[in-house]
């Protein structure tokens, strides 16, 4: 793999790191080392949460996400095709990594975009990890040789399961208007919440108690997030704490219509990246 770092398209660029995003902080903010594969692995993100969008025409999102399987095997092998692949493939410490995890992510893109929802809770961690803690050790691994394989795996994992939670409690009613489910459907059961609650225009009380605890579940996560970093590790990794931060914050927030919070949140991505430094 070449050792000259590739320039990444502005498109994919602006995809990946929207100004004022939680990921554009994360990454503004990361150790120097960071950036370039936090960037790359951001990229890809962007570009497979688009395709699981409810938005998304799903048959086209399934052939999308096909290929992009074919670009990881690529891109394990040092051949990719595609821009981003490219670019992942240039980073310094490509050649010393294995992009084939990776795989796991389109796995859970898949299932999601499927439509099929989770039948037990137990399978949320292990579909939230695959999702999203997998690709930030790859970005840690793509970043430095030096690091605690079984705190980052505790940190991203924390905050995957974390993102999960915040997300669906958030965007549930969007997913469930396209025949989505985000929630395990044990949960659902046990807690008298039937397909009509998640299509309301308000939640009933047993819906709003279930939603409430998945914040608190969220919150805990992104706690626990911050604490699994040792002081060592937090100067180079700190855009995990930048994120679990701006994770926090937005848990509970209720933002007015027009009203900005992009200068809150580089002020709180500022401060929590100095303290780890």
């Amino acid at each position: 793999m070449s050792q000259a770092l590739k320039a990444l398209d502005g498109s994919y660029r602006a995809r990946a790191i929207p100004l004022g995003s939680v990921r554009y902080w994360s990454w503004l903010f990361a150790a120097e080392t960071a950036r370039a594969p936090l960037l790359g692995i951001y990229a890809l993100l962007a570009e497979w949460h688009a395709l699981m969008d409810p938005a998304t025409e799903p048959g086209a999102a399934r052939i999308k996400l096909e290929w992009w399987r074919e670009e990881i095997r690529r891109l394990a092998a040092g051949t990719p095709v595609h821009p981003i692949g490219a670019y992942l493939a240039s980073l310094p410490r490509a050649g010393d990594v294995d992009f084939n995890p990776l795989g796991l992510c389109i796995d859970a893109a898949l299932a999601e975009t499927s439509g099929a929802p989770l039948e037990r809770g137990s399978e949320l961690v292990p579909h939230a990890c695959a999702l999203r803690a997998l690709p930030l050790l790859l970005a840690s691994r793509l970043a430095t040789a030096d690091r605690d394989e079984s705190s980052l795996e505790r940190c991203t994992q924390a905050l995957a399961v974390a993102d999960y939670l915040s997300r669906s409690a958030r965007d549930y009613r969007r997913e469930a208007r396209t025949g989505r489910v985000p929630f395990a459907v044990d949960e659902l059961l046990a807690a008298g919440i039937d397909n009509a609650d998640l299509c309301a225009e308000r939640p009933s009380a047993p819906f709003e108690h279930y939603l409430q605890q998945l914040r608190e579940r969220a919150a805990q996560g992104y706690g626990a997030a911050a604490q699994a970093l040792p002081a060592a590790l937090r100067p180079q990794q700190r855009h995990l704490l930048v994120l679990a931060a701006l994770g926090l914050k937005h848990l509970n927030q209720r933002v007015r219509s027009g009203q900005s919070l992009g200068l809150q949140d580089m002020l709180l991505a500022w401060s929590t990246a100095r303290r780890a430094r």
